[in-house]
């Protein structure tokens, strides 16, 4: 729950981390090692399943990271057999009732799925690149979860499950919004109307995952090694392009190009570039600031 040094390369005290400890997080696991964020859902005995505390903690896990400037790249995984099962549907059942005014009951409704989105856009919005390691089932909000991510690295085992059709419920926490990006739309709609699952190998075949990789442990070792390449570039560099791909994603070309002309005319102005340039002259690593604070 505290800044950790990896191998003595980095090493300092993150308050952040020390008020996420604060927080006494019950659903999910919190580190910050060197410049690698890393977040593991930690009910195994439940199939971490997403009870009432998970929506609120992942956000304020969220913006802890976005707020060390020392974070470069986050690992989200999660323990034992499964990734997630998914929304935890003891505790779904006791929402929503409609009591008293209807009308009323259902705007309460309506503001109860906004709060739950936001466990997820905060993932899409962080400032650094997030990578999922999945194991066995993603089911149902664990899709909203993966979908919300960068990159998605999975074991042999791994499937996922758009699960709310399966439970008569239309997913409303961002999968039908997201992986119309990241899959085709024959494919996705097949998955969203059947609740079939979605095995790893197929997932692979349309790029859904990035790897698929023998089992939890060579999954996890696979996503922390391509999380140190990315800690390794310019971090301002890297948010650029984060914030320009989703810019991309949610505007038309011309919007898309417009917003990275300029991003790059108010942010290529320090050292980044020439420490780059002359470390690849000189067929060098190059070292790169933390972000401010």
């Amino acid at each position: 729950m505290h800044r950790i040094a990896v191998d003595g390369e980095f090493g300092h005290d993150s308050d952040n981390s020390a008020r996420i400890h604060a927080m006494e997080l019950t659903t999910i696991d919190y580190r910050v090692e060197g410049p690698i964020a890393r977040v593991t859902l930690n009910r195994p005995q439940v199939l971490n399943t997403m009870n009432k505390a998970f929506w609120t903690e992942i956000i304020d896990v969220f913006k802890a990271i976005d707020a060390d400037p020392g974070v470069r790249v986050v690992l989200v995984a999660s323990t034992g057999k499964h990734f997630t099962a998914g929304l935890d549907l003891g505790w779904a059942a006791s929402v929503g009732g409609a009591e008293g005014d209807l009308g009323r009951a259902r705007e309460a409704f309506r503001r109860h799925v906004k709060d739950m989105q936001e466990s997820f856009s905060i993932v899409d919005r962080c400032r650094v690149p997030v990578i999922s390691v999945v194991q066995g089932g993603c089911i149902g909000g664990g899709v909203d979860f993966v979908t919300a991510c960068d990159i998605r690295i999975a074991t042999e085992n791994a499937f996922f499950t758009i699960q709310e059709v399966n439970i008569a419920i239309v997913a409303d926490v961002g999968t039908l919004q997201r992986i119309p990006h990241l899959l085709p739309q024959g494919l996705v709609r097949e998955l969203a109307y059947t609740g079939r699952r979605f095995p790893a190998v197929e997932a692979k075949s349309y790029g859904f995952v990035n790897s698929v990789e023998a089992d939890h442990d060579a999954a996890l070792q696979a996503g922390l090694t391509m999380a140190k390449l990315i800690a390794a570039k310019s971090p301002l560099v890297i948010t650029g392009i984060k914030h320009v791909l989703n810019a991309g994603r949610d505007q038309s070309i011309e919007q898309g190009l417009d917003y990275v002309a300029l991003w790059n005319a108010g942010m290529l102005q320090g050292h980044d570039v020439p420490n780059a340039v002359q470390a690849q002259i000189a067929k060098q690593v190059a070292v790169f600031d933390d972000l401010r604070g």
